[in-house]
């Protein structure tokens, strides 16, 4: 039995109308609603298929009004004010389905809405960008760190976090060896949605360097805080000779060195060394070579790299879009790609987001986030080309 809510002067109770206290109409709404005074007391239930919004208007309620309001639909619920009206929220007035909360009058024109069934999205400012994008069905904003930069939480809460390394610089060529594709940085947040929760405050975001292209060319990672961080990408290796004392000149390879995807190994005969991911749920592996000729191509999040043969080198490992977790605003967004081999005859080719290797002269720079550079090839010495700087995303609803 329901009480008859809201009670009126005179009115007379039955002891099964007083013991159903707690069972408050249902107001059942398919479509954006606009509150009204009967409400007060109510459970406003929203089931809508796409996002809605239930707002709030100046003088429709009276200090200590209650309402409840839950969202049963597949489409986000937003509780909205009007003009005049200030509704405060320690998470967000975005109600994702089953969510739901109470909203309090203070004032005719004051509120706070609490939101209940856990921890809803905080909201926070910083970095190089802010924009609003719809993903799924729900209202972000998402903010792009290209740089050093603080990420300050104006109210604590839920925040998914997606960051990459920065990439590594492909290998030396020299004394007439190819040099491997530098290895691409780790991604984190991207194969499953990464959410973290961060009490408000300031929080140093570091965005990964990208590596010079050389043996020593090591990514850098990308942190938030000490809270989470992406690895940076391995370099790709050089080829070379070296002379021992009383004996004759050898050759040698120097491995594609271990990162968030491992960078191309040098180009030697034979070869058993390629520079391999630290985790490969972030990364691959680099790819091998098989003479002076050729060196391997660098690992990227989403292939390893290829394997050089002959006079050309191994392919760079594909980056992957991530414009799908709301990067941008349309169209494509490759990150972490490895870079191709150098060779004598043909560079190793470019995977997804990544550039090829080359055949002389400085090898190809890395142009998308947390790629690495490409290998080269030179009878002296010739720079591979240098990794490109990592980024970190941060996105919440609102």
């Amino acid at each position: 039995m329901a009480t008859p809510f809201p009670f009126v002067a005179g009115a007379v109770l039955e002891a099964a109308e007083l013991n159903a206290i707690t069972t408050l109409p249902i107001n059942d709404q398919t479509a954006s609603y606009i509150l009204v005074a009967g409400d007060v007391g109510k459970r406003v239930v929203m089931d809508v298929a796409g996002a809605n919004t239930v707002t709030v208007n100046t003088g429709t309620f009276g200090t200590g009004d209650m309402v409840f309001i839950m969202n049963k639909g597949a489409g986000t619920t937003t509780i909205t004010a009007g003009a005049g009206v200030t509704i405060n929220v320690n998470g967000s007035l975005a109600l994702s389905q089953y969510g739901g909360g109470t909203l309090l009058a203070l004032s005719a024109t004051v509120f706070n809405f609490f939101p209940s069934g856990g921890i809803g999205y905080g909201s926070a400012t910083g970095g190089s960008s802010s924009a609003s994008r719809t993903i799924g069905g729900e209202n972000y904003t998402v903010l792009t760190f290209t740089t050093d930069d603080n990420l300050v939480v104006g109210t604590g809460g839920l925040f998914d976090v997606l960051l990459v390394g920065g990439g590594a610089g492909g290998g030396q060529g020299s004394q007439s060896y190819a040099s491997g594709g530098g290895g691409a940085a780790a991604v984190v947040g991207f194969a499953s949605t990464t959410t973290i929760y961060l009490d408000a405050g300031t929080y140093a975001v570091d965005i990964g360097a990208g590596g010079a292209g050389s043996y020593a060319g090591v990514g850098l990672a990308s942190y938030i805080g000490s809270i989470i961080s992406a690895a940076g990408g391995g370099p790709g290796g050089n080829g070379q000779n070296y002379t021992v004392a009383g004996e004759a000149t050898r050759a040698f390879n120097v491995p594609g060195r271990n990162g968030g995807s491992g960078g191309g190994c040098g180009g030697t005969a034979p070869i058993t060394h390629v520079g391999l991911t630290i985790d490969d749920t972030y990364g691959n592996n680099g790819g091998s070579s098989n003479a002076t000729t050729n060196g391997g191509g660098g690992g990227g999040y989403s292939a390893a790299g290829g394997n050089g043969t002959g006079t050309t080198g191994g392919s760079g490992g594909n980056g992957v879009d991530v414009a799908a977790w709301g990067t941008v605003a349309s169209g494509t967004d490759y990150i972490a790609a490895g870079g191709g081999g150098g060779a004598t005859g043909t560079g190793g080719s470019a995977g997804n987001g990544g550039v090829a290797g080359t055949t002389s002269g400085t090898g190809n720079a890395a142009t998308t986030a947390g790629s690495g550079g490409g290998g080269t090839y030179s009878t002296g010495t010739a720079a591979g080309g240098a990794g490109a700087a990592g980024k970190v995303w941060v996105r919440f609803k609102t």
